[in-house]
């Protein structure tokens, strides 16, 4: 992934049309770009947490009114995500992934500046949708910028963002709440963002955008709403209880208009949100093992940090460096899957020993952890849920689209995004719905933290289910060779 000359003369002429000014490797720009704004918005859903309190006390508001500083970030993420896909088939990648980070950027700096609540939620709203736009239409530019048999590189790659961010947002939003301001965990956010756009201006190519196809109106509205209120009634529900009248309704609303959503797609000429590419049954084993995981790895994760504050007695930041190694974990199986064991064990054989290994480990969570033992045991289960959460990003980033058209690439990353987004926080919501019911007077002991634990561990066996129905054969172009030679991706260029 080394900076050479433009290749192609399609490439040359771009230059002169807004193309890249810098002859860069186009993979790496498109790593370069969509990481940073990844890992950005991923950070965001959990550097905010730690925050909130001081949040509540600056805007003299009660705790039950700042979560909405949370809840509105990630409702904007799933109502921005539906409509990423056909944004960026629209305006071409270069432009949506650009705008995408620059709205994420500027709503982060906005949310730093806010003087009350109410306007900080309205730039929340801004961050997220930014954030929803991006995490699809990156996704899309590195399926086609990468060959199949490339882009187990290019997930091992989004593992360091998919693996860090989750786990350094409590670290360092402890770090900038104690020792700057809670501002500052927005502002940390800009510099990042305005030197991913530039780089991207000067060395990202412009991709053409796809023939104008009819904006679905009604996909969009029936998307929207739906993910929304499905978002904002499991973000709820912890807090407000699920019998709650707001829930029910959230969560129903959402449920029948997310019916209505996939006849009214089957119907579709050009849908918004193409429910037909889950007839592919390795895209929808892929995408399925991506959103259970995506529940049960947030919500453990979210799980030892509570255990460790409320047991263990640990301050938020020790906490927070505490569950490190799990993000080590992350990035390192993300490393030993891309170099070594998906080309080794193969697509369907490597997801099976990757939602396994996390089901085992959580479930050895369960069994160790209410014991109060050393850290010295705490660290190694961390490390090795995230070496087994590790296969999984790689994996199906890299199999689950192998059977998917050019041409279907972005609605295809729109499906696996919606799964991803509303998996992180049903795992939050889940997670503190077991603590709060098998708590004795509501305050989690060790046999609920012991109940949490195992309920995530078999909330994820369906993916290892779905792991099961992948085929080799059907993900047989992703296997990268063991002798890669230079013209191996020439047809894909092509």
């Amino acid at each position: 992934m080394s900076a050479h000359p433009a290749t192609a003369p399609a490439e040359d002429d771009e230059k002169g049309r807004g193309g890249p000014r810098f002859a860069v490797d186009q993979k790496a720009a498109v790593c370069v770009v969509y990481v940073a704004g990844l890992f950005l918005s991923t950070l965001d859903m959990t550097i905010v947490n730690v925050a909130l309190p001081t949040i509540g006390r600056a805007f003299q508001v009660p705790s039950t009114d700042v979560d909405t500083v949370s809840i509105s970030y990630l409702v904007s993420l799933a109502v921005s995500v539906p409509v990423s896909g056909w944004l960026g088939d629209r305006f071409g990648g270069k432009r949506t992934l650009l705008t995408a980070v620059a709205v994420f950027t500027g709503g982060s700096a906005l949310c730093g500046t806010a003087g009350s609540l109410g306007q900080l939620v309205a730039f929340r709203v801004l961050q997220g949708a930014g954030g929803g736009m991006l995490a699809s239409v990156g996704m899309a530019m590195l399926l086609r910028a990468f060959a199949p048999h490339e882009r187990v590189r290019a997930s091992a790659v989004l593992g360091i963002a998919n693996g860090l961010a989750p786990t350094m947002g409590p670290v360092l939003g402890g770090i900038l709440v104690t020792q700057v301001s809670w501002r500052a965990i927005f502002y940390v956010n800009v510099p990042v963002g305005v030197l991913a756009v530039v780089f991207g201006v000067l060395c990202l190519a412009d991709q053409p955008a796809e023939a104008a196809e009819h904006f679905d109106v009604g996909g969009f509205l029936l998307a929207a709403s739906g993910f929304g209120l499905l978002m904002y009634g499991v973000c709820e529900g912890p807090r407000g209880g699920w019998a709650s009248g707001t829930v029910v309704a959230s969560l129903a609303a959402g449920a029948v208009l997310l019916l209505a959503l996939c006849v009214h797609e089957l119907r579709a000429r050009a849908p918004m949100i193409d429910v037909r590419l889950l007839r592919d049954r390795l895209f929808a084993s892929g995408t399925t093992v991506m959103g259970v995981v995506s529940v049960t790895f947030l919500g453990a994760l979210f799980t030892v940090t509570l255990y460790l504050q409320d047991e263990r007695g640990m301050s938020p930041l020790t906490a927070g460096l505490t569950t490190f190694p799990e993000a080590l974990g992350v990035v390192t199986g993300s490393q030993l899957a891309g170099r070594l064991l998906y080309r080794t064990l193969r697509p369907r054989r490597h997801l099976i020993v990757g939602t396994g290994g996390t089901s085992a480990a959580i479930a050895a969570m369960a069994l160790v952890l209410p014991a109060n033992p050393g850290l010295w045991l705490v660290t190694p289960l961390l490390f090795c849920m995230g070496l087994a959460v590790g296969q999984v990003f790689v994996g199906t980033q890299s199999a689950s689209f192998a059977t998917v058209s050019r041409a279907s690439s972005g609605r295809a990353a729109t499906l696996f995004n919606v799964g991803r987004r509303l998996g992180g926080a049903a795992g939050v919501a889940l997670a503190t719905t077991v603590l709060t019911t098998a708590g004795a007077d509501r305050l989690p002991g060790p046999s609920a933290y012991r109940a949490a634990f195992l309920t995530l561990a078999a909330v994820n066996l369906p993916a290892v289910h779905a792991a099961t129905r992948i085929s080799d054969s059907d993900a047989a172009d992703t296997i990268p060779p063991r002798r890669p030679t230079p013209d191996t991706d020439k047809d894909h260029r092509q």
